[in-house]
């Protein structure tokens, strides 16, 4: 069955669309939910790059030395109560 296409625009046609799948199917092309970064995903994607946490020849992260700094944040702190 040939696909239809707005003469206009180009897109596809939705009601076209919607007879090739069953009912259920649809579902499958939904966005799934993004889950909620913690308080140290958050530290980390906002310092990582910052030169202090790199180390000067491989230019890796230095986790141990972040963690220490993470502990220091008011969210660093709340963790250990």
């Amino acid at each position: 069955m040939p696909m239809k296409y707005c003469p206009e625009c180009g897109t596809r046609l939705e009601a076209e669309y919607r007879e090739t799948f069953p009912r259920g199917v649809a579902r499958v092309f939904d966005k799934p939910k993004k889950r909620k970064l913690s308080a140290w995903n958050k530290f980390v994607k906002a310092n990582s790059k910052k030169p202090r946490f790199r180390y000067a020849r491989s230019n890796k992260i230095n986790l141990k030395k972040m963690a220490v700094a993470f502990r220091k944040t008011p969210a660093g702190r709340k963790k250990r109560r």
